[in-house]
C-alpha cells in the first residue's frame, strides 16, 4: 500500500513538472512565433484578439508591434489601437498615457484627433455620477476643448461638443446638489451662493431654471422679496415652459408678488444680460 502511494505521489510530481515545463515551452513558442511574424501579422492578431472580447490581451499584442518594429508604419497604427484597446478594457489611465504618447510622437498625423478624443474620453467616461470627484470633470472639459479647438473639422469634433455640454451640465448639477442640501437644512445664504454660481457661470445648462426657482425659495425665506421677484422675472422670461415656472409663480402669488425686476442687486444685472441683452 505504501509503495502504491509512493508511486502515485511520484507520478503526480512528474505530471506537475511536465505540465509546468509544457507551459513554459508554450510561452516560449508564443513569444518566438510573434517575433517570427511580420508587423502586419502581429497587428492583425491584435485586431482579432480585440474582436473576440479580450481587450487587455489585444493591448499587449499591439504593444509587441511597437517593441519589435518601432519605426514601422504598423507601430504607429498599433499605438493608437493600443490606446483604444486599453479604453475598451476600462483601463483609463493606460489609455490616456498611450494616447498622449501618440500625440507626442505623431502630432501631425490624421489619427492625432482620435488620440486626443480618446484622451478626453479617459476622463469623461468616469464622470457618470454626480457624486464623483469633480476634478475628473474639469479635466474632461479641458481635454474635450482641445479636440474642439485643435481639430474642429475632424469627425470627433461634434461628439466632443456634445460631451463638453454634458460635462458642463454635470458641474452645474453638482452645484445644485450641494445647494439643495443647504436649502433643506435652512442654510439659506450658503444655498444662495451655490445657486448663484449656476445662474452666473452655467447659464447654458439645463440646471438654470431650477436654480432660479430655488433662489426664489431661498430669498422669500429670508424676506428679500426684490431678489425673489427678479429671479422669478428671469425665469418667467427665459423658461416659462419649464415646470419650475409654475412653482415659482405659485410661491410669489401666495405673497401677492409678481415676477418682475426689482431693486439693485446681482440678479438685476443678470436680468439686464439675459432679458435686455445688455452685456456691457
Amino acid at each position: 500500500m505504501a509503495a502504491q502511494k509512493g508511486r502515485a505521489g511520484l507520478a503526480g510530481t512528474v505530471a506537475l513538472v511536465l505540465l509546468l515545463s509544457s507551459c513554459g515551452a508554450f510561452q516560449a513558442r508564443t513569444d518566438k512565433s510573434l517575433e517570427d511574424l511580420t508587423p502586419e501579422q502581429i497587428y492583425k492578431q491584435g485586431e482579432y484578439t480585440l474582436e473576440t472580447g479580450k481587450p487587455e490581451d489585444a493591448a499587449e499584442t499591439f504593444s509587441e508591434v511597437e517593441r519589435l518594429y518601432p519605426y514601422s508604419v504598423w507601430a504607429k497604427r498599433a499605438l493608437i489601437m493600443q490606446a483604444f484597446a486599453f479604453h475598451r478594457a476600462r483601463d483609463y489611465e493606460n489609455s490616456r498615457a498611450t494616447a498622449q504618447r501618440y500625440l507626442d510622437f505623431y502630432p501631425a498625423e490624421d489619427d492625432a484627433a482620435y488620440a486626443q478624443y480618446l484622451l478626453a474620453l479617459s476622463y469623461y467616461d468616469q464622470i457618470d455620477e454626480v457624486g464623483r470627484d469633480q476634478g475628473l470633470t474639469f479635466q474632461a472639459l479641458q481635454a474635450l476643448r482641445e479636440v474642439i479647438e485643435k481639430y474642429p473639422d475632424s469627425e470627433y469634433a461634434s461628439s466632443a461638443i456634445l460631451k463638453f455640454d454634458l460635462a458642463f451640465d454635470h458641474l452645474a448639477a453638482k452645484e445644485m446638489e450641494i445647494g439643495r442640501y443647504y436649502l433643506r437644512r435652512g442654510h439659506h445664504l450658503a444655498a444662495i451662493n451655490r445657486f448663484r454660481v449656476v445662474v452666473e457661470e452655467f447659464q447654458t445648462t439645463t440646471q438654470t431654471p431650477e436654480a432660479l426657482h430655488r433662489l426664489v425659495e431661498a430669498y422669500l425665506s429670508l424676506g428679500l422679496t426684490a431678489e425673489a421677484q427678479t429671479a422669478g422675472a428671469i425665469l418667467a422670461y427665459n423658461y416659462r415652459s419649464s415646470e419650475w415656472y409654475d412653482d415659482t409663480y405659485t410661491l410669489l402669488a401666495r405673497r401677492n408678488l409678481q415676477a418682475q425686476a426689482k431693486g439693485d442687486n446681482w440678479l438685476r444685472k443678470i436680468y439686464r444680460q439675459m432679458v435686455k441683452g445688455e452685456w456691457l
